[in-house]
């Protein structure tokens, strides 16, 4: 930011003006909103100044490294989660590929929660195993993930909010953790709603990724993620960054060596890069995510009560419920509502999926649409049985991300269809 009132600063902004005015600079001529940088590459008037952008890349070059509209989204990405730097991608799955590569590589170890989005438990059992990097998953508790630990561990892995069983882990406890054995701590914080609900970073929280696809862009036409770093992370028991001695990525990049790798990684080298009109978009959602955030927390929960006393519905998880066991750690983590997520189990998925005719059948989350999916055969369809268990996933469970319907007509939807 340039020029704000001198008593004033953007740290002291609300999540709400935050969200509005980062990334947008004052003065004559200055447009007032984000503007589309529509452009592959990037000018150089000598030799020396392209000869130097290339050596450092802090500027402008080329398209996949940085983009201006990307850069505006990237600083109200970092500043809404209170980090230091981000890295904003074409997906969240790309996100979360990019923040365990960063500090993984063959022969390192991942402990993660079991409770997680399908993609993620598929990329940390089917695609790390085929670049060396092994993964156990487990309950989400500290002791739990203290007992999987071992001595190449570089990164505990966990969701502010489980997909889709809706249980917290102790933020705090599980950096203790990470911390004690030299490794990281890296949080899936789609639910946490770029740090409307949550910011994990003020937990102990080393790395922050994002499916921006949810309620950053809110409207379920846009995909991107990003992966935001904070300021205390320790990487002197990582050799990915202390091997080489004074040549390493330690010493050449100092502090900011956690963040030129996810650049490095996930822009410049395997090319996930999120296009401006995405990030445009992407950027537009945020200025309103507090609102729809907010709104649909507040009907999340009133349909979760409602849910609850209902004799033809199972298990309701939500936190926000008092007979949730993730209740304390929400009271504790979460702030401006308990999530816009809830799940509950029926005798028959399909038949009351069919019966719908408000809330609409999808695979998404964070639209300002009422969307329901069955978990079991769609998003954690391809894992094995045990490991949907282990999720929190049963045949009977429906996932359901409240949007911005009114709570009667909502709620009167789901009475015709049970």
């Amino acid at each position: 930011m340039t020029d704000i009132h001198p008593d004033l600063t953007d740290t002291e902004w609300s999540f709400e003006t935050t969200a509005v005015q980062t990334g947008i600079p004052r003065g004559l001529g200055q447009t007032v909103g984000v503007p589309i940088h529509q452009a592959a590459a990037f000018q150089f008037t000598t030799l020396e100044e392209a000869q130097d952008e290339f050596a450092r890349n802090q500027g402008l070059s080329y398209a996949r490294l940085q983009n201006p509209t990307v850069r505006a989204l990237e600083e109200r990405l970092t500043a809404l989660e209170g980090g230091a730097a981000t890295v904003a991608l074409s997906s969240g799955q790309a996100a979360t590929l990019t923040a365990i590569l960063s500090v993984c590589r063959a022969g390192d170890h991942v402990a993660s929660t079991a409770s997680l989005f399908g993609g993620s438990a598929g990329l940390l059992n089917n695609i790390l195993p085929l670049m060396g990097i092994s993964a156990t998953l487990t309950d989400n508790t500290p002791d739990a993930i203290e007992s999987v630990m071992q001595p190449n561990t570089r990164l505990v892995w966990a969701e502010t909010i489980g997909n889709p069983a809706g249980d917290l882990p102790d933020l705090s406890a599980l950096a203790e953790v990470a911390h004690a054995h030299g490794a990281l701590l890296g949080i899936d914080n789609t639910w946490g709603g770029v740090g409307y609900l949550c910011r994990p970073l003020d937990f102990g929280a080393d790395i922050v990724a994002h499916s921006l696809t949810k309620w950053a862009g809110g409207h379920g036409s846009v995909m991107g993620g990003s992966v935001t770093v904070g300021t205390r992370h320790d990487l002197t028991r990582n050799p990915i960054y202390t091997d080489g001695g004074e040549n390493s990525v330690l010493s050449q990049r100092g502090a900011a060596a956690l963040a030129w790798r996810q650049r490095w990684l996930g822009a410049h080298q395997m090319g996930m890069t999120l296009g401006p009109q995405n990030a445009f978009l992407l950027a537009q959602g945020l200025e309103t995510l507090a609102l729809r955030l907010a709104r649909e927390s507040e009907t999340a929960l009133a349909l979760a009560e409602w849910l609850e006393a209902q004799p033809q519905v199972g298990r309701v998880s939500y936190p926000g419920l008092p007979s949730s066991p993730w209740y304390a750690l929400a009271q504790k983590y979460l702030h401006g509502g308990f999530g816009a997520v809830l799940t509950f189990e029926v005798p028959d998925p399909a038949a009351f999926l069919s019966r719908l005719q408000v809330i609409r059948i999808a695979p998404n989350l964070g639209d300002t649409r009422t969307l329901v999916v069955h978990p079991w055969t769609t998003t954690h369809g391809r894992l094995p049985e045990a490991a949907r268990r282990a999720a929190g996933v049963t045949p009977q469970t429906i996932r359901m991300s409240v949007g911005l319907e009114s709570l009667e007509d909502l709620q009167a939807d789901l009475a015709q269809a049970l």
